[in-house]
């Protein structure tokens, strides 16, 4: 039950993160269509270099509502017009969501740690404080994002809720000067698929709205699959020793976003929050 309000709790940060804005009547070029004009998604990946080219704007997609509801009883009742967090992805919420209480891998520090912080209703989420939500949260959000598919480098553009990813696909090995928000990404390919090996994270973010924790030991590893022109399968491993006794998994969908872009979003800029949240 803790857990559960303390996630609905961080839903009112992350909430004001989803509603983001949208170019009008510019239709982006190189879409393949269909003859009334609409982007055809299912056409398709485009390719570059013999790859799949992952550039575009992609926004994940949310759990079925039923679904969100029968695993967060309540969060139905945080519904506004235009923004409903039954549109959010259950890993969002929980990175364990398909697992029951009594299997979830984590280890005892760390679940004194989450528990701690479902006590505090999420009000030390660094998203609360305008620190980034990092790996998955931040990927997990209904927030658009940019990959610019460069030959040997992913960048990936969030709007607001996190800094720049840089992806280096040149094959170099990890660069670990010091633990970092958003670690170190080298990648490379196996097939149309591409893997992404990060490491050097601090331990500073959540794993999710429930605050799972993450050790600076936290390594993922992604798996990214355009399938088709408006697709890529995602799957995420993690493995981190220090919270949790063995590796786990998510997979979700990314959707392409066309005819817009991500918007610049500075979250100190008019936030009023912090004052209330330091008070308590």
């Amino acid at each position: 039950m803790l857990l559960r309000h303390a996630a609905i709790a961080v839903l009112f940060t992350a909430a004001v993160a989803t509603a983001h804005a949208q170019w009008i009547n510019h239709p982006a070029a190189g879409i393949p269509r269909t003859k009334d004009g609409k982007p055809n998604l299912a056409a398709p990946a485009p390719r570059a270099n013999g790859k799949p080219d992952l550039s575009g704007v992609w926004t994940t997609n949310g759990t079925p509502p039923e679904e969100i509801e029968k695993l967060f009883p309540g969060i139905a009742d945080l519904a506004v017009p235009g923004d409903d967090p039954r549109g959010f992805n259950k890993f969002f919420m929980n990175v364990f969501a398909d697992y029951k209480n009594e299997d979830v891998p984590i280890k005892p520090d760390a679940l004194k740690l989450l528990l701690e912080r479902a006590k505090s209703l999420g009000k030390d989420n660094p998203t609360s404080h305008c620190l980034p939500a990092s790996i998955p949260m931040g990927d997990l959000l209904p927030v658009p994002r940019r990959f610019i598919h460069l030959p040997n480098l992913l960048v990936v553009l969030y709007e607001g809720v996190n800094p720049q990813r840089m992806i280096y696909l040149d094959g170099r090995k990890h660069v670990l000067e010091q633990p970092a928000w958003m670690g170190y990404s080298v990648g490379k390919w196996e097939g149309d698929t591409l893997v992404v090996d990060s490491r050097g994270f601090n331990d500073r973010t959540w794993l999710d709205a429930f605050g799972h924790p993450r050790t600076e030991q936290m390594h993922i590893v992604e798996r990214y699959t355009r399938r088709d022109f408006g697709h890529i399968d995602v799957q995420m491993t993690f493995d981190d020793p220090g919270a949790y006794t063995k590796p786990f998994s998510i997979k979700f969908t990314q959707t392409l976003t066309p005819d817009t872009d991500v918007i610049e979003g500075v979250c100190n800029e008019n936030e009023k929050d912090r004052q209330h949240l330091d008070a308590k």
